[in-house]
């Protein structure tokens, strides 16, 4: 039986977490996809890492409802950075998951948010708007694909399995993923650059992927991740095989519990190493 999270309070309005949480998600939704279309303001917070108006006012958003609903817990946002309120509760919080692809008008990005109590997530959501798909899992009741229930994929030969990933901003991490991913593949294997990690981990969790890998990851990309797929009954670890946390740098998803190990000796000489 699975562990479940603490009771989490109303909100100042009486309502549960998820239901703020899910309204917070889709009206951060609702901003990025009227804009996705319209002329961005792009600033650069390092090589290939860029920052729109849209991110802000995104964020802020969110922010806002989350205060005025839950004014004692303590939020982390890319953009903002760390609030510390009163609370052992604190929302982490992606509001565009996927900026480049956005900026470039490539319709791969999402908002990712989750809950945390004490640093384990409780509760987590990761949404993409142009096909109103919202990924959400609460800790110890399972993982859900808007009103349906989701899993990952069953037992799936290693030569055929489809392999998720991305880079990130450091180029020596970068130039060595590449590297030994192409000592790794093989052409039954496939292999996808998403472009957005919470998106490729709610990918594992709906099966759509068997495996996903990035090599320097941050907490609001992979908070509500993690709980999806393990919800959805797959693990995340980093890479040295201890379970991820929302401050594991480096994570590698994998569907199938049962081949977890052997799929990490498999990619430990070509893609594992840090």
């Amino acid at each position: 039986m699975k562990d479940t999270a603490p009771d989490l309070s109303l909100s100042q309005s009486g309502k549960e977490p998820l239901v703020i949480a899910s309204q917070a998600i889709r009206e951060a939704g609702a901003i990025l996809k009227s804009h996705f279309w319209q002329e961005k303001k792009i600033q650069s917070k390092g090589r290939r890492n860029l920052v729109t108006d849209i991110d802000l006012l995104t964020e802020q958003h969110i922010l806002s409802l989350l205060n005025d609903e839950y004014p004692n817990h303590s939020t982390l946002g890319e953009e903002s950075g760390k609030t510390e309120g009163t609370s052992d509760y604190c929302w982490v919080i992606d509001p565009l998951d996927g900026t480049t692809n956005y900026v470039y008008g490539i319709p791969i990005f999402a908002v990712s948010l989750g809950l945390t109590y004490k640093d384990e997530v409780v509760l987590g959501m990761v949404y993409d708007p142009l096909r109103d798909e919202l990924f959400w899992a609460q800790k110890g009741r399972e993982a859900f694909l808007n009103d349906s229930p989701i899993s990952v994929a069953g037992e799936r030969n290693l030569q055929t399995t489809i392999i998720g990933l991305d880079l990130g901003y450091d180029d020596t991490k970068t130039r060595d993923m590449l590297l030994r991913v192409n000592g790794f593949w093989s052409g039954e294997k496939g292999l996808r650059l998403i472009g957005s990690a919470a998106l490729g981990l709610a990918y594992v969790a709906c099966g759509r992927l068997d495996i996903y890998l990035h090599p320097r990851i941050y907490p609001w990309d992979i908070a509500a991740g993690i709980l999806l797929i393990r919800e959805a009954g797959g693990e995340v670890t980093d890479w040295q095989g201890k379970p991820a946390t929302i401050w594991s740098d480096k994570i590698f998803a994998c569907g199938d519990i049962s081949e977890h190990q052997t799929v990490r000796a498999v990619l430990r000489d070509c893609c594992l190493r840090s």
